[in-house]
């Protein structure tokens, strides 16, 4: 048993505390909404009412927020959780805030407190299964001493140094926005000419858009517009001036969405 805290109970780090308290992990749960947290606490979490109260005595923190100004906020604002954190303890984040974020974030914590990032790939349903893909970036002594908890969230690959987990999943989530935005603009090619949406999908889920496909029909998905706009934003900050015609058009398309707070999905 580790003595793990969450601070984070969203859409995502619900999940994950559900599957780490069916772990046998003893789980102290924060959130900046208290109610949220009520499901977990019925399954027997601690909650806390400040982040810093979460890790006292943890020996492992995770984080699962929305942004790097969340993260910000939750980790070094009033109450938060860096002033508190027990030497030696490691933090894991799983938030998507880029690798930059990342890196700044590992040499601004109290020396002997390593950051681990561990950004996944899949959604709510994964979650709940465990079977999330864990992109874990991170010194190997660390990542060797909190890969037997991630591995209860799902498959955990290593991606190198700090840093390297966050810049995996800018990759994989730039592909799967593409995707979903090419799969769309497909579907309206098929409008265009008389095909039948269901007689498309159909065809192109043997196509190389089949993962888009999977995913566009899927249910049981949380990944909000919003969400997604931000994670392609931090993609394009990372290119710079390269042309990346396909992705700033994505992009656009999700900043031009009309419920931002919707799935991903909603885009085909």
């Amino acid at each position: 048993m580790t003595v793990i805290a969450v601070l984070g109970t969203g859409h995502m780090g619900a999940p994950i505390a559900r599957r780490l308290l069916a772990a046998g992990h003893q789980v102290t749960v924060w959130n900046r909404t208290a109610a949220r947290a009520a499901d977990l606490v019925a399954l027997g979490a601690r909650q806390a009412a400040t982040p810093a109260g979460a890790v006292r005595d943890a020996e492992l923190v995770i984080t699962m927020l929305t942004d790097a100004a969340a993260v910000e906020a939750v980790l070094f604002g009033a109450d938060g959780a860096v002033g508190a954190l027990p030497a030696g303890t490691p933090l894991v984040d799983m938030s998507t805030i880029g690798p930059d974020a990342v890196r700044d974030l590992a040499r601004r914590l109290p020396a002997g407190v390593d950051l681990v990032d561990a950004p996944v790939g899949g959604s709510v349903g994964a979650a709940e299964t465990g079977e999330l893909r864990v992109l874990v970036g991170g010194p190997d002594a660390a990542v060797d001493r909190v890969s037997p908890v991630l591995g209860v969230l799902g498959t955990v690959r290593r991606c190198g140094p700090t840093g390297g987990g966050a810049a995996l999943k800018l990759v994989l989530n730039t592909a799967l926005v593409t995707g979903l935005a090419a799969l769309a603009d497909t579907l309206a090619v098929a409008g265009a000419v008389g095909v039948d949406r269901e007689a498309a999908l159909e065809v192109l889920a043997a196509s190389p858009l089949g993962a888009a496909v999977a995913r566009g029909t899927a249910g049981g998905a949380s990944f909000a517009v919003a969400l997604a706009a931000k994670d392609i934003d931090l993609a394009l900050d990372a290119l710079g001036a390269t042309p990346a015609p396909v992705a700033r058009a994505a992009a656009a398309t999700l900043h031009a969405a009309l419920d931002p707070s919707a799935d991903l999905a909603t885009l085909v």
